[in-house]
């Protein structure tokens, strides 16, 4: 999964521990160096465009298309093979680069170029770290919309690694990408503390301002899952933002995620009556103490709660963030799974008063079959800001999940993520260029808030 999709907070995702086609060219051998080297935005001989980004393992790519579809793509044998979304399975399309310098595409049987940007790559500094950015705008000398794409909880480099800055300069829109302190390129130590990433990116929105001079036009941040809590914020710091898009974050704290994980395990697993619920509730809230505390308070509380609760039915099936794996294991294993993680994390982060003042026009998509963000509290969250006459436009995808993927679900009930959800990237595209949604309908999306 890419980096939109992973999971709120590094720190709780590991306590839960968790064809082959040949084009009309010649295909030519992937290694891991001519691997990324393609990475880019090429116009194909249809007019049509497709992206190819760099994923994880450097001889891997990943391309993508405006209406969501997506594939990985894989060295095999001297060609690529392509796989559904974020699955395993051969999907057939067809894909081949000529050699690095040609910047040559053959997709699907239509001959595409490479697209050339004005790209200047930079190194700036945040609150007490050295960042690297990079400025990635349409070829030309007038004005144009910018992103500032604001991380997620991942611990690795976005300026490497972020779709964006190809598939929407492609598009008329320029992107600023850079690596979040402690990764890639970028000083200092890993962190997900809210205030000290806020304050880094609302330092990279003036340096992409600083860079792009006169060609910045509408400019703001951009940001996915835990970027929901961090570009608001980042906002409320930098009057130059003139937007804020969130994709599958949330309006309630970092701890309501768990809690409301672990009534959606319990539901599927069958526990879904409210005299459950409640007791279920009595456990998150403290594991939540014990995690928040980095396991130096609520172990008592916790003892007491096995004694009551640990011979019900419902109890192995505890899950969540990090709820499950905290009651269901001894201090002893969890204090050992925490001490691997000695990063800040924002637990007490509020989200409501900044959302309640920010005068910045906001645009939030939800999925609504989100089992890591569950969407539900603040769905009404933001409705609620909407009718109030805050600046916030509210979107749920119903049947996506987080990244607004689309799936399905194997022989395990396991979901197999296979594509974004069509009308996703057309709805930001058009939000950034001038505040507004005028192109519905948008896949399935559906308005919860804000201006028709």
């Amino acid at each position: 999964m890419n980096t939109s999709v992973l999971r709120t907070t590094a720190l709780l995702t590991a306590l839960l521990a968790s064809a082959a086609a040949v084009a009309a060219e010649p295909a030519v051998a992937a290694k891991a160096p001519d691997a990324r080297c393609h990475a880019g935005a090429y116009r194909l001989d249809d007019d049509s465009l497709v992206s190819v980004g760099t994923i994880d393992k450097p001889e891997q790519l990943r391309w993508r298309l405006i209406d969501g579809r997506t594939g990985k793509l894989t060295p095999k044998d001297g060609a690529w093979v392509s796989t559904r979304g974020w699955t395993d399975r051969p999907d057939g399309v067809q894909v081949s680069f000529g050699a690095c310098d040609e910047g040559r595409i053959q997709y699907e049987g239509h001959a595409g170029k490479k697209i050339k940007f004005d790209i200047v790559d930079t190194k700036f500094e945040g609150k007490g770290v050295s960042l690297r950015g990079r400025l990635v705008l349409p070829q030309g000398s007038g004005p144009v919309p910018v992103i500032v794409m604001v991380h997620g909880s991942e611990n690795y480099s976005g300026v490497d690694t972020y779709y964006q800055q190809h598939l929407f300069p492609a598009e008329g829109v320029g992107v600023f990408v850079y690596d979040k302190r402690g990764t890639g390129g970028s000083s200092g130590k890993y962190s997900q503390n809210f205030h000290d990433l806020s304050d880094d990116a609302s330092a990279a929105l003036r340096e992409a301002q600083r860079l792009g001079g006169a060609r910045i036009g509408r400019i703001g941040f951009h940001g996915g899952s835990q970027g929901g809590w961090v570009a608001p914020l980042a906002a409320s710091k930098t009057p130059q933002a003139q937007f804020v898009f969130v994709g599958f974050g949330l309006a309630d704290s970092v701890l309501a995620e768990d809690r409301d994980q672990v009534v959606l395990d319990l539901r599927a697993a069958g526990f879904g009556d409210a005299q459950t619920l409640r007791k279920a509730r009595e456990v998150s809230d403290v594991t939540g103490l014990i995690a928040s505390t980095n396991g130096k308070r609520g172990w008592e509380a916790l003892d007491e709660l096995r004694k009551k609760y640990q011979g019900e039915p419902w109890w192995k099936s505890l899950k969540g963030e990090y709820s499950g794996m905290i009651a269901l294991h001894t201090r002893e294993e969890s204090m050992a799974e925490m001490a691997k993680y000695d990063y800040e994390v924002s637990w007490d982060y509020d989200p409501m008063p900044v959302l309640r003042t920010l005068k910045t026009p906001q645009l939030w998509v939800l999925g609504g079959d989100d089992v890591e963000a569950p969407p539900q509290e603040t769905q009404k969250r933001l409705i609620a800001l909407g009718q109030a006459g805050r600046p916030i436009t509210s979107v749920v995808f119903p049947q996506a999940d987080h990244g607004i993927l689309e799936f399905e679900k194997d022989a395990k009930g396991e979901r197999q993520h296979t594509r974004t959800a069509d009308g996703y990237v057309r709805m930001q595209l058009d939000w950034v260029k001038d505040g507004t949604l005028k192109h519905w309908p948008y896949g399935t999306a559906k308005r919860l808030a804000g201006p028709k």
